[in-house]
């Protein structure tokens, strides 16, 4: 379909693909989108999130040592993973009760594999940068559907850091005339969108806060000789101690102090930094209970320091989502640091806490097709408002 076709329809039905820093699996959202900017409205159709297969998500995870992985790994990975990334649309438009033909658009945010966002000189050149695969190509070939990719290069080309990039679409779906709100995602690492009560876009505030589910997943992992991946309900955490020195000494990371616009990845708070954690607890006699515990704490302070710091209002709702939301121990360090503050699922506001990354890249898509800017410059550093995104056609 031609992208004017697209344009002129009332309303369009995309699908947001996204995987995030912990490589579990693909998000699908479907949703129905009618206008764009700010009289963007969305309708989630249907969300799935489709695990990866594990030998991809160990060869995903390799990326995080850069240097030991050949080109040609990463070039037969990005187009494996655009394959999967098809198929995961064309799983989540049939269990939304759709034919590919109904999909208008798809937007991929695809797999990061690296994110350097500090500033580099190189031949008299400054740039920074990031590199998301999953190739789009593919999935615009496997499915027929339009597909807008690569997001983040165009900020970082503008001087930004290419992150975050929810912020635009938590502005167009979330903003109140009446409540301040922190609009918190948790995935492998936690970000925050703050919007003052009835700001306009120019207004919004946001950033990475430091690790989210990264630190107390590969803690699991190494504590339970890999038979567990992740804290499930916080039942660890929960049943574990928190250890204040160890607890105020992660608040002395410097990426908790740094002010933004900044982001992190698996750079500051990935394997490397969890495994010399563990080892460094268990030489101090700490049981795997209370370092989980205590990286549980780490997560949600840092969060609440880092919204004490530099939001630029007090918040009356903390809305979360993300992975982070079904973890019991950590939503109860957030009520507790956020108290009176009112600490509630993304699903109070009428959305899937899961499906909330994967609709923002559908929104941001719709926003490339209508030729309006994805990012929010006074949050990644850019220096301009930019359309984001490659558009392959579909077929």
């Amino acid at each position: 379909m031609h992208l004017q076709e697209i344009t002129s329809k009332p309303s369009r039905i995309v699908i947001g693909l996204m995987s995030g820093t912990s490589a579990d699996g693909v998000d699908a959202a479907v949703v129905q989108i009618e206008g764009s900017g700010e009289s963007t409205r969305v309708s989630l159709l249907g969300f799935e999130c489709y695990p990866l297969p594990p030998q991809v998500k160990l060869r995903i995870l390799g990326f995080g040592y850069p240097s030991a992985c050949a080109v040609e790994e990463l070039c037969r990975l990005n187009v494996l993973l655009g394959e999967l990334f098809a198929e995961a649309a064309k799983m989540a438009a049939h269990r939304a009760g759709l034919e590919l033909k109904d999909v208008d658009l798809i937007g991929s945010h695809g797999q990061t594999v690296c994110h350097l966002p500090v500033q580099e000189v190189c031949c008299g050149y400054d740039f920074h940068s990031t590199l998301q695969i999953g190739e789009p190509c593919v999935i615009a070939e496997r499915t027929g559907v339009t597909t807008v990719a690569d997001f983040r290069q165009r900020d970082m080309a503008a001087g930004g850091q290419g992150a975050p990039l929810a912020p635009l679409a938590d502005y167009l779906l979330f903003r109140s005339p009446d409540h301040a709100r922190g609009m918190l995602n948790i995935g492998g690492i936690a970000n925050i969108t703050v919007l003052p009560k009835g700001c306009g876009l120019g207004d919004v505030v946001a950033f990475d806060t430091g690790p989210g589910n990264m630190v107390i997943d590969h803690l699991v992992a190494l504590g339970t000789s890999g038979q567990q991946g992740f804290d499930r309900e916080g039942a660890i955490g929960a049943s574990g101690k928190v250890h204040e020195p160890l607890l105020a000494e992660l608040m002395t990371h410097p990426f908790v102090k740094k002010r933004p616009p900044k982001s992190a990845g698996r750079a500051e708070f990935g394997e490397v930094f969890s495994g010399d954690l563990y080892e460094r607890t268990k030489s101090r006699g700490l049981s795997d209970q209370d370092i989980i515990a205590t990286a549980t704490a780490f997560t949600a302070t840092a969060v609440h320091e880092t919204v004490a710091r530099f939001a630029p209002c007090p918040i009356e709702q903390l809305v979360v989502s993300g992975g982070g939301v079904h973890n019991t121990c950590l939503m109860g360090h957030l009520e507790r640091l956020f108290d009176p503050v009112a600490v509630m699922p993304l699903e109070q506001l009428g959305m899937s806490s899961d499906a909330k990354e994967a609709v923002a890249f559908a929104v941001l898509a719709n926003e490339t097709l209508f030729v309006n800017p994805g990012n929010v410059p006074q949050v990644t550093g850019a220096s301009h408002a930019a359309v984001l995104g490659k558009i392959v056609p579909g077929q």
